[in-house]
């Protein structure tokens, strides 16, 4: 198989379960994929290979102070391990995903039983990270495979999100390993990311606003609420 070892960029089809089947391969042997998402089209790499997300970096041309985040396919993942999360934060993810929106919450020992352990210092900040469960069958199905990837939009740093997979061949594809085409993406902006670290002092935050409305985030956050103290 090419890819990885600096050969031309393999193109796979998102409806053949080979195409899918062959990008997981690649990111499981520590590659770089332009994968489409619920949203926009990103730049992948398995949190197996501490490597590879470095060179997302390296590819997008991204600042080292701008953090990934990690993609998994469902909550499952995350109750399997049990994170230290208040019921009202499992309540909100429970009303967001899966979909666009992107989460940032305290980054814990928990990351590494869902196996970002050889990733755990190259993904979110210090003391937090960001989790996306995009509302993607060909994106859950891919990291049921893998596993938790790390995930960036597929775009050089500055630019405009990739909307469709020949953008992200075009602009990219000689630094990438594969990419899976999947045609027009879903969205032309990435996900809301939401800052969740007080949300038990009755704070969210809005850092990006993305292709679910402030206004959406905010009608959730009062469901959340309100179911809680139902309870």
């Amino acid at each position: 198989m090419e890819g990885i070892s600096g050969s031309s960029c393999i193109l796979s089809q998102s409806h053949r379960t080979s195409g899918v089947r062959t990008i997981a391969e690649l990111l499981e042997n520590g590659g770089v994929c332009g994968i489409p998402t619920d949203t926009v089209y990103a730049l992948a790499a398995s949190c197996k290979h501490p490597d590879a997300i470095k060179r997302i970096y390296t590819i997008k041309e991204r600042p080292t102070e701008k953090p990934v985040c990690i993609c998994i396919s469902n909550l499952d993942q995350l109750r399997a391990i049990n994170p230290p999360f208040s019921p009202l934060l499992w309540r909100f993810m429970d009303l967001v995903y899966p979909g666009g929106i992107s989460c940032i919450v305290q980054k814990g020992e928990w990351l590494k039983k869902l196996g970002v352990g050889p990733a755990y210092g190259q993904v979110g900040t210090h003391q937090s990270i960001m989790i996306r469960v995009p509302d993607h069958t060909v994106t859950s199905h891919l990291t049921d495979i893998t596993g938790p990837i790390a995930i960036t939009s597929a775009n050089p740093s500055g630019e405009s999100d990739s909307t469709h997979h020949d953008m992200v061949i075009s602009r990219l594809s000689d630094k990438l390993d594969a990419v899976l085409c999947d045609g027009t993406s879903n969205e032309v902006v990435g996900s809301t990311v939401v800052n969740c670290l007080k949300i038990d002092e009755g704070i969210v935050t809005i850092l990006r606003e993305g292709c679910v409305s402030s206004t959406k985030i905010m009608q959730l956050f009062e469901v959340a609420k309100t179911m809680e103290d139902m309870m």
